[in-house]
């Protein structure tokens, strides 16, 4: 009982020689922590590019914006602003032709809708 309290006492202060093959085992293990966790464990999701562009009909160009890169400016400025993110985006200029919010059901806004002409 002694000797099983004294080995984790060893372990959560980290008291064995580097090079002893206690020390290698516990590396080990965290390395195996690391790298076999799933990620859903952690809720650590990728997250989707700010600026998506989107299939249309007829020609139409569409893209979906992150609500927090428009929000910042105010509303007579926001068209221009998305037209300079999807610019450098993109590389191509496009004309925004309108600009609809997206907006949850507590009546915050996620995104915004850019429906742009190159």
């Amino acid at each position: 009982m002694r000797s099983s309290v004294s080995g984790l006492k060893r372990f959560l202060f980290w008291d064995y020689p580097r090079a002893g093959w206690q020390y290698d085992v516990m590396v080990g293990l965290i390395l195996a922590f690391i790298f076999l966790t799933p990620r859903a464990w952690f809720r650590d999701q990728p997250r989707a590019s700010s600026i998506v562009m989107l299939p249309a009909e007829r020609g139409a160009t569409v893209f979906w914006m992150d609500a927090e890169q428009i929000s910042r400016v105010g509303e007579a400025e926001q068209a221009t602003q998305a037209s300079a993110l999807i610019k450098a985006r993109t590389g191509k200029k496009y004309n925004i032709v309108r600009l609809e919010p997206i907006i949850d059901s507590e009546q915050e806004i996620k995104g915004y809708m850019a429906f742009a002409t190159p």
